[in-house]
């Protein structure tokens, strides 16, 4: 390892693989970004399609210079002991596959996969927005919710499967739970209904006919003042403070961080979820965590897959 370090090539591999992403990274040894490779996946291609893209990839990133380690953040619940895959929820085909001994022969390295909100944790705990807090749980409200707790530095991992499943708390005995109202795909659905119900509101009319996708307009509705926007944007943000409450009695976290592409709307969720969090927890909690905005956005999942991976590198170094 000191040899590699010395030349110039300690090198880390970190992938993402979403159901429209995916992103390969090459990181130095302190886990930051020196080359990427971004390319767009293809559903109707299931996973195959996937692992042609990888292997197409890998030999021009790598160019036959080696690495110590490979880091995977997985869209999907998977088995991070074996680094076999579960299932995708998106994409056919990943059920059982054994991703990560298929990386290894690919690389010659030692491979670790996690699920990719877990693995968004830890890029934000360590180099993101949770750095000196702890312990960090970080939600991602992206086309469902999701989220990952990371303490002293580690994820950390239940009984098998061992996610911080956050989208699929309850709400309520009838079964609603936070993905179904929170999510991305959830505030487009109520901003379709607001088209019908109140087209003359702000947030309706710049969302137009489209479909899908309209939760980017929120934040532009919010700053004009839309009553409709404010409405909307409140009820999220109470629906995720309560579900978020119930993480807070469990765990208590130092800091709670809003990632994934809902969090874009920035500072008006990031407060509003705070002020409505404060009701919800036990007065000896008060104030209650900090909460904060992602500080990596894209780069959440491929740097917290160099931070797997140099983690590996670490254990097995100590070995």
């Amino acid at each position: 390892m000191e040899a590699r370090q010395r030349a110039g090539v300690f090198l880390i591999l970190g992938i993402e693989i979403g159901g429209t992403k995916l992103q390969l990274v090459l990181g130095d040894g302190a886990g930051k970004i020196c080359e990427r490779r971004k390319l767009p996946v293809e559903p109707a291609r299931g996973a195959e399609g996937i692992r042609e893209q990888i292997a197409q990839a890998l030999p021009e990133l790598l160019r036959n210079r080696p690495i110590l380690g490979a880091g995977v953040g997985f869209g999907g619940p998977v088995d991070w002991k074996t680094g076999k895959i579960c299932r995708s929820h998106q994409i056919e085909g990943w059920s059982e596959i054994d991703l990560g001994g298929w990386l290894q022969e690919l690389t010659g390295a030692a491979v670790v996969v996690d699920n990719d909100a877990n693995v968004a944790a830890l890029g934000e705990a360590r180099c993101g927005a949770g750095i000196g807090f702890n312990p960090v749980f970080y939600v991602t409200l992206g086309s469902g919710v999701g989220g990952g707790l990371v303490v002293h530095g580690r994820i950390y991992h239940g009984a098998k499967p061992g996610e911080s499943e956050i989208g699929h708390v309850r709400l309520d005995r009838h079964g609603t739970i936070v993905e179904s109202r929170c999510s991305g795909w959830s505030v487009d659905a109520r901003i379709r209904e607001l088209k019908a119900k109140e087209p003359g509101c702000l947030l309706a009319r710049l969302a137009g006919e489209t479909v899908g996708g309209e939760a980017k307009h929120l934040a532009a509705a919010w700053q004009q003042g839309d009553v409709a926007a404010r409405r909307l944007l409140q009820e999220t943000a109470e629906d995720l403070a309560f579900g978020l409450s119930h993480v807070v009695h469990l765990f208590h976290p130092e800091t709670i961080i809003l990632g994934g592409g809902l969090s874009g709307v920035g500072e008006p969720l990031r407060a509003s979820v705070e002020r409505a969090l404060g009701p919800f927890v036990m007065e000896v909690f008060a104030p209650g965590p900090r909460i904060a905005l992602a500080a990596l956005g894209e780069d959440a999942v491929p740097v917290g897959a160099l931070e797997l991976a140099r983690s590996k590198v670490a254990d097995r170094e100590l070995d």
